[in-house]
This record gives C-alpha cells, sequence and structure tokens, in this order.
C-alpha cells in the first residue's frame, strides 16, 4: 500500500510540474483562456488569430471545435473534435451552446435556407406529386429518411447543393464551397485579423457577411446574386470572343456571362445586408413555405416620405439613422459609408394610375429569363446523390431552349403588378433501363421575382404601353385592324401537355386566356379588360408623353379619342 501512495504521489507531483511548467510559460504560450479555463489545445495552437468575439485566447478551441480540451496528446486531444463549428449536424454543442447564438440555432435550422421548403413544396407540385405548393418538406428530413421520388430524385442530384445541411469541402471545386450550416454565411476567406499570418491565420468569423458568400448559392435559379452585380448568364456561345478564343467571363460551372448594368445599390458600393435583415437571411423561428413569408423589406422600407425604416414586419432597421435636419441616411454595414435615402419622385411614382405597380416593375431594365427547361432522366447511368455523395441510378441532364434579359415581363400578384419570369418551364423526358422513352411531362411555369437590377431611371411609358413582351403576349408584332388588336409572336412554341402548342414567352393571348401556370395560386396575367386598357394608353402616348400632360387628369379608358378614330 505505501508503495502504491509513493507511486501516486509521484506521478502527481510529475503532473503539478508539467501543468506549472504549461502555465509560467511566455503569454503566447498560456494554456488558460482569459476566463482562467485549463486549454491544453493552447499549447499548440499558438500562432492562430481571429476575431476579438472568438479569440482562441478568450475562449479557447473546444468550445468551437469540441475535442479534450485537459488531454496532453494530440491523439486524445483531438478525439471527437470537430473541423467546422458551423455545421448543423453538430452546432447545438458548438455555436448553440447557452452563453453563445442558443437562439439563432433554432431560427437557422427553420430558414427556408435550412429547411428548402419552398423550392421542395413548388417541386413537387408542379410535377404532380403534391396537392399543394404550401406542404411542409425539408432538407433535414430528407438526408435522415432517404425518401425519394421522381422530383426527389431530380432536386437530390441537381439542385441539393444549395442548403445550410451541406457540408463544406464534401465536393470539390465551386461546389464544395457551399453549405456549412452557420459558415456558409459568416466564414470570410481571404481576410486576415490584425497581427495574423495569412498562410497560418483561423478562417475569420464574422457578422459582416461579403456579397461574394451570398453570390456562392444566389447564382442560379433566380440569379438574383449576379444579376446584382450586373452579371447575366449567357448562352454557352462563349461570345464575345477574345482573341479566337472563348470569353474568359464565365460563372462557376464554366458558365459564360454578359456584363450588364449592375443594381445601382451595388454601385453606390452596397452590400447584401444593408438591406436585408437578420431575421429575413436567418429565419426568425417560424417554418414559412416560401420566400416572401420570411421577407419583410422591400423597396418602400427605406424610399418613402416621412422616417423610413420600418419593415413591413413592424421591426427597425439598425443602419438606418437621421441627419440633425430630419434627412434619413442608411449606413453600410462593411464598411460605414452613409446613403442619403430619397423618397420616390412626386408626380411619377404616386401617379394616380400606377398605384398598384411595385417599385421592381418600373425600375428593373432587366430580369435573366431562361426559357424551356429540358431535363431528362436516363436510368442507363448512375447520378450522384447531393445528400448522401452516392451514386444511385438515373442520370439527369439539363438544357434550356434560350437566354434572354430584355424586356421584363409584368404580371399581377396579388394586388401588385410585379415582374414575372419563367420559372420553371420543365420540359421532363423519361428514358428507361433499356434506353426506350419511358414518358414525358411538361409544366410552364411564370413566377414572380424582384430581379435585383435596380435602376434609378424607371421605364419609359412605351416600354410598358405598347410593347407585347412586356403586358404578356411574347415578342412578336401587335397591330389594330379593323378596330381589333392583332398579335404575330416569334416564338413558335412547345407542345404542351393538353396538346396546344404555348410559345414560352407568352403567359396571356390577346383575350386574357391563360397560356401558362403561375407560381402562386394568385399570381396571374393580365386579363382581356387590364390588356386592353394597357393598350389603349399606348395610343395616347403618340401625343401625349408626359404625366403632367392634362390628358391624364381623371383619365378613363371608356372615354373616346376627339383625335384618334376606330377603323
Amino acid at each position: 500500500m505505501r508503495t502504491r501512495l509513493l507511486v501516486l504521489a509521484l506521478l502527481l507531483a510529475v503532473f503539478v510540474l508539467v501543468l506549472r511548467e504549461n502555465l509560467t510559460k511566455r503569454p503566447d504560450h498560456l494554456v488558460l483562456t482569459a476566463s482562467g479555463k485549463v486549454e491544453m489545445c493552447l499549447s499548440c495552437h499558438r500562432t492562430e488569430k481571429l476575431d476579438p468575439a472568438h479569440d482562441a485566447k478568450v475562449l479557447g478551441c473546444s468550445p468551437c471545435h469540441l475535442g479534450d480540451p485537459l488531454a496532453i496528446g494530440k491523439e486524445a486531444a483531438h478525439a471527437g473534435i470537430v473541423k467546422n463549428p458551423g455545421d448543423l449536424r453538430v452546432v447545438e454543442k458548438t455555436c448553440g451552446v447557452e452563453g453563445c447564438h442558443a437562439a439563432d440555432v433554432v431560427r437557422v435550422k427553420n430558414s427556408l435556407m435550412a429547411t428548402n421548403r419552398g423550392i421542395l413544396a413548388t417541386l413537387l407540385y408542379y410535377w404532380g406529386e403534391a396537392p399543394t405548393h404550401d406542404g411542409n418538406y425539408s432538407v433535414e428530413r430528407l438526408i435522415k429518411s432517404g425518401q425519394t421520388s421522381l422530383a426527389l430524385d431530380y432536386y437530390r442530384k441537381l439542385c441539393g447543393t444549395c442548403h445550410l445541411w451541406k457540408q463544406k469541402g464534401d465536393l470539390p471545386g465551386f461546389f464544395g464551397e457551399k453549405g456549412g450550416g452557420c459558415t456558409a454565411c459568416h466564414r470570410v476567406e481571404g481576410k486576415t485579423p490584425p497581427g495574423g499570418d495569412p498562410k497560418k491565420t483561423h478562417p475569420l468569423i464574422s457578422k459582416q457577411i461579403p456579397i461574394d458568400n451570398c453570390v456562392r448559392c444566389h447564382n442560379r435559379s433566380g440569379r438574383v446574386g449576379i444579376s446584382y452585380t450586373g452579371k447575366f448568364e449567357a448562352e454557352n456561345y462563349g461570345t464575345p470572343y477574345e482573341g479566337g478564343e472563348p470569353s474568359s467571363q464565365r460563372l462557376p460551372g464554366d458558365r459564360f456571362y454578359l456584363a450588364l448594368s449592375d443594381d445601382i445599390h451595388h454601385r453606390k458600393g452596397m452590400a447584401c445586408i444593408d438591406c436585408h435583415t437578420r431575421n429575413e437571411i436567418m429565419g426568425d423561428g417560424n417554418n414559412y413555405a416560401h420566400y416572401e413569408e420570411q421577407l419583410e423589406i422591400d423597396c418602400k422600407t427605406c424610399h418613402t416620405p416621412g422616417r423610413p425604416g420600418t419593415t413591413r414586419k413592424g421591426h427597425q432597421l439598425n443602419n438606418i439613422v437621421f441627419t440633425p435636419d430630419g434627412k434619413a441616411e442608411l449606413v453600410g454595414k462593411l464598411d460605414g459609408k452613409h446613403h442619403p435615402l430619397k423618397p420616390p419622385k412626386a408626380g411619377t411614382c404616386d401617379y394616380a394610375g400606377h398605384q398598384r405597380l411595385s417599385c421592381e416593375s418600373c425600375h428593373s431594365p432587366w430580369v435573366p429569363q431562361c426559357y424551356g427547361c429540358h431535363a431528362k432522366r436516363d436510368m442507363r447511368e448512375t447520378h450522384l446523390d447531393k445528400l448522401t455523395l452516392k451514386e444511385t441510378k438515373g442520370w439527369w441532364q439539363e438544357g434550356r431552349s434560350y437566354l434572354r434579359f430584355e424586356e421584363p415581363m409584368l404580371a399581377v400578384w396579388g394586388k401588385r403588378v410585379v415582374i414575372v419570369t419563367p420559372g420553371c418551364q420543365d420540359i421532363v423526358t423519361l428514358i428507361d433501363e433499356q434506353g426506350k422513352e419511358q414518358g414525358a411531362f411538361n409544366r410552364l411555369t411564370m413566377a414572380a421575382l424582384n430581379p435585383h437590377t435596380t435602376s434609378a431611371k424607371g421605364r419609359t411609358c412605351a416600354g410598358c404601353h405598347t410593347n407585347p413582351k412586356t403586358i404578356g403576349l411574347g415578342s412578336g408584332r401587335l397591330w389594330r385592324e379593323k378596330g381589333e388588336w392583332r398579335f404575330a409572336g416569334l416564338d413558335q412554341g412547345e407542345n404542351a401537355a393538353a396538346g396546344h402548342t404555348v410559345p414560352l414567352d407568352s403567359f396571356v393571348d390577346l383575350d386574357g386566356k391563360r397560356r401558362q401556370y403561375g407560381s402562386r395560386h394568385d399570381l396571374r396575367p393580365f386579363n382581356g379588360k387590364e390588356l386592353k386598357r394597357i393598350l389603349r394608353v399606348g395610343l395616347c402616348l403618340e401625343c401625349h408623353k408626359t404625366y403632367d400632360d392634362p390628358a391624364y387628369r381623371n383619365y378613363s379608358p371608356d372615354r373616346p379619342c376627339p383625335v384618334y378614330k376606330e377603323e
């Protein structure tokens, strides 16, 4: 017994000496955090520099990366370690512990960027696998259950890289940069904290989210991220050529783009987070079905007379300030720059005949329009399931009929006139294991979109009232003959499931008959009466060109024009 006690005493003495040695080293070798917590990780990890809120000398390493902070050996210390603390699979043990960001974890997991609920519900509805597009779906449940179907197989293999449950680095190249839970947004590449070595520094964790982080995912589908910066994903011809070679202007995935006018807010140096609130991006805890429910700002949040800055959900933007003379300014969250907030143009934006117009319907000069999404599944080959990272039977191939950016189309969503764009015009072909066509169907749909291509200058009156593409008829020639409107479209159309030909760029015919579906139950094209009223004003514009023209005071489309005579 005495021998055992002697051995234990000796071991204890050695441990005390080792611990004292570590605790009395130079300040940059300390194994105590600022709070006095023993963190043996710091005896090796001495050079990493983080932002002040997450500095290792304040928190240590284990609160974020787990592992065993009391272990001395590397193998024991790294047992149970996680490389990415923001991964939603472990976040309750890391970012979400009490005292850190516990409340945010619940919000993020219920947010649309984590659940993809809107994408899943809409796709299943489009393809006839769900009765409505308001179903309660989530990526998390798909990962755990392995549930699949034709539509879900398409999602898993072609759409499943843009959600917060995706693990960062699980795929090669650009796709590996996406996802990562909290770090999908809050990890900032290419920046080194003060005093840090760029070659050895820890990735910077920041609440100042750069545009590049948003664009990683928001560069397909609605493409609002790249549109905001003035990039339009073009046809794959690679024009304009450079020295006989295809253009060097390319997006990830070897997609070519054209440089167009960027959004006026981008040109002024504003980032996405200058407008979009944390509740919009991270969620507010509610499990919303679609983006418009989670969204709480619009143009009028900032551009309204009086004291702007209150969202439609009653929250006050935290980066709106007022000058001593009462003028409102928005302060950039990345650079601190002050941006004066101008109210809408009096006499134009508040014109009585335009009360239904959304701001973007007039102030967006272009919108990405991807017509005809041709999808083919071939059961003779396999394709990588992006949720499980396993190859499964059924290879998907995607193509499109053509792309355009000019002349955004308008339609009616609820009580507002909005921009619509193809979203999506699914034309699906199925090939069986013998290489024979097993089936085919299509679902041509128009979707409402704020394209984030805002211009200070609005569209011309003629650009709406005389343009058949704008009002939903499609590109082509519009004329009057014997007192009636006539239209000849350029797009020859796609053979629809109902057995008739539908031009891909046409939402409605001259009689007001809908030609394609809307992405929401209350999204529709202009009806016949509205079309005639819009076109009637177009006839007046040849003489009456400005808003202050007396002809537009108490204007009525039913009042006969003293100059224009019906044929």
